[in-house]
C-alpha cells in the first residue's frame, strides 16, 4: 500500500526568455543534480508573485516582474526529497530589464550545494531527458507547444 502524503510544499518558479532561449538552472541539492527553472519555495505570509521575484533577486541577482500566470500544478506529484511531502509548483511568465550572461561555469560533481544558470533554446531539447522533476519536465513541453504558436 502506497503511503499518502500529510504535508505539501508549494514552490513557485520563473520563466525568463532572452528571444527564443530561456533561462534555467543547473543545481545540485543534498547531493542530487538536477535541472529545474528558476525559483523555489514560497515561504510565509508570501504571496506568489513576490515569491518569485525574491527567488530570482536571491538566485541571479536579476530583479524580474511578473508579466502572467503560466502553469500550476494540476497532478499529484511527491517530493522527491521526502515522499511525505506533495509538490504544487507555480510558474510565471516573468521579464527583466537588466541584461543577465551567467558566468561560463561547470557545476562541480562533487559539490554537495551548487547551481548556475545556462540560457537554452527548449524547442532544441527533449524536455523528459533534460529536466529532473516531473513538473518540470510537463511545464517544459508546455512551453515549446506556447513558444512554437507564438512563432505562428
Amino acid at each position: 500500500m502506497q503511503m499518502r502524503p500529510n504535508k505539501f510544499t508549494i514552490r513557485v518558479y520563473g520563466i525568463l526568455q532572452r528571444g527564443h532561449e530561456v533561462l534555467v538552472a543547473e543545481e545540485i541539492h543534498k547531493g542530487r543534480r538536477m535541472n529545474k527553472f528558476p525559483g523555489g519555495g514560497l515561504e510565509p505570509g508570501e504571496g506568489t508573485a513576490a515569491c518569485v521575484v525574491r527567488e530570482f533577486l536571491e538566485e541571479t541577482g536579476l530583479t524580474v516582474e511578473v508579466r502572467q500566470h503560466f502553469y500550476t500544478t494540476d497532478f499529484f506529484v511527491a517530493s522527491a526529497f521526502d515522499p511525505q511531502v506533495q509538490v504544487i509548483s507555480i510558474y510565471y511568465l516573468v521579464s527583466s530589464t537588466q541584461p543577465f550572461e551567467p558566468p561560463r561555469q561547470l557545476l562541480e560533481a562533487h559539490a554537495q550545494e551548487d547551481e548556475i544558470f545556462r540560457w537554452i533554446d527548449p524547442l532544441a531539447i527533449d524536455p523528459v531527458a533534460y529536466f529532473t522533476f516531473p513538473i518540470d519536465q510537463h511545464v517544459g513541453k508546455l512551453l515549446q507547444t506556447w513558444m512554437e504558436a507564438q512563432k505562428a
